[in-house]
């Protein structure tokens, strides 16, 4: 029983350590992209133009996602967890260190912006089997009945790799000026990853393999193509679990990367006074990333409680113009709302994906899923919401985030609970 216990807080540890560590790469290019990535490496022209490149080179990691995720689900459903999630780990991290020895647009041209994206392509591919690993690894551990509060651990480190990334941007704008942060400042998060990964990868190759996959081995040898048996078995099942997970893409990325870019720029918000409002909205996302955790296990179920997230995500879009023009105090109203929501529409998320494929090809499903709606989304969600709000403000943003959630809302209603399993 004592083994059994450490065997499953290792689990839980190594999913919320590497997946908080992954998302931590992840944010800090989201935040230099809204804060200073436009005018580094793209030639100089309108401003709004500039951030509508550098949020285009967001999209580059959401269409790696998928190809990461084809490729590191093989591997998982294959030859295990763990070896996958070691190397999904390296790949991210060392992608994301090497950011931090880029030349800008007028040291290199436009070899710059060129090698930012082959780098941010890295870090999509890595992350692609970064998640759905973390998943498994959490829900596969889990006891009987605790499936969604397990399955929350990766997702708790997406508010801590959030905090982590947007906090040290935080003391560098305190401690710098303008131009230093602009000129080097900016690189030191990105050098910070190595550090971070040999933590990551330290907690990792403690870990043994889950036991739904030992006991899926036992049963029958892994199948030779995961991808080939998930599109012609359960293809249903991904396109109704990758429109299930839009909602929560469109969310973040609206909440954070661009609100961040329009608050201080378009509405003229002090950048560390925007950043430390996000700081302190984020922990609603932790939150309501709990409260849903724990909902979907003692009284309803994932499902059910991501369509109410979903239900709360399309409400937020209709206050988010009228908040975000009310001062720092509106700002804060209408991201804690939106992030707390976003809690619900994440929360459950490992536990409902986990439990629509059979273990043999989990990897691969779950990946596949969550990384394909990555790219609908949050690929090009920045972009589309820059453009809006140009054109129109923040109400047409608040009406795609609300289009977003009913999408999401519709595949989970035509989606019985457990529908993928057998």
């Amino acid at each position: 029983m004592d083994a059994e216990r450490t065997r499953r807080r290792r689990a839980l540890w190594a999913s919320f350590v590497g997946t908080g560590i992954e998302f931590y790469d992840f944010y800090i290019y989201a935040t230099a992209a809204a804060l200073v990535f436009g005018q580094i490496f793209f030639p100089t022209s309108d401003a709004g133009v500039q951030q509508m490149l550098s949020f285009a080179t967001l999209g580059v990691a959401f269409f790696a996602r998928p190809l990461g995720a084809a490729v590191f689900g093989h591997y998982g459903d294959r030859i295990g967890r763990k070896a996958t999630l070691v190397a999904s780990l390296l790949t991210m991290g060392l992608s994301t260190t090497l950011v931090a020895f880029l030349p800008t647009y007028e040291m290199a041209g436009w070899i710059a912006p060129f090698a930012l994206c082959v780098l941010r392509f890295g870090q999509g591919f890595g992350l692609g089997g970064e998640w759905g690993g973390a998943a498994l690894l959490a829900v596969e551990n889990a006891p009987p009945g605790w499936r969604a509060r397990f399955g929350s651990a990766p997702q708790m480190g997406a508010p801590a790799g959030f905090i982590a990334a947007n906090g040290l941007f935080l003391l560098l704008l305190s401690w710098m000026t303008p131009e230093e942060f602009a000129a080097w400042g900016w690189r030191i998060p990105f050098a910070l990853s190595a550090a971070l990964v040999l933590v990551g990868l330290w907690v990792r190759l403690k870990l043994g393999e889950t036991p739904e996959f030992k006991a899926c081995l036992a049963e029958a040898p892994p199948p030779k193509v995961p991808l080939g048996e998930v599109m012609s078995r359960h293809g249903g099942v991904l396109v109704d679990g990758t429109l299930g997970a839009v909602c929560c893409f469109a969310t973040y990325y609206i909440a954070t990367a661009f609100l961040l870019g329009w608050g201080t720029k378009a509405l003229g918000y002090d950048k560390p006074a925007f950043l430390s409002v996000q700081l302190v909205a984020i922990l609603f996302m932790a939150a309501g990333i709990y409260l849903a955790a724990w909902a979907a296990d003692a009284r309803w179920d994932p499902r059910r409680v991501l369509a109410a997230g979903c239900v709360m995500v399309a409400g937020s879009g209709f206050v988010i113009a009228p908040l975000m023009g009310a001062g720092l105090s509106g700002v804060f109203a209408f991201l804690a709302l939106l992030l707390f929501a976003m809690g619900f529409v994440y929360g459950p998320l490992s536990a409902w994906l986990t439990d629509l494929f059979p273990a043999r090809v989990r990897y691969t499903g779950v990946s596949m899923a969550f990384n394909i709606a990555g790219v609908i989304g949050g690929g090009l969600t920045p972009v589309i919401a820059q453009k809006l709000a140009m054109d129109g403000g923040l109400a047409p943003v608040g009406w795609y985030l609300s289009a977003a959630a009913v999408l999401s809302l519709v595949a989970l209603l035509a989606l019985r609970p457990r529908a993928g399993q057998g």
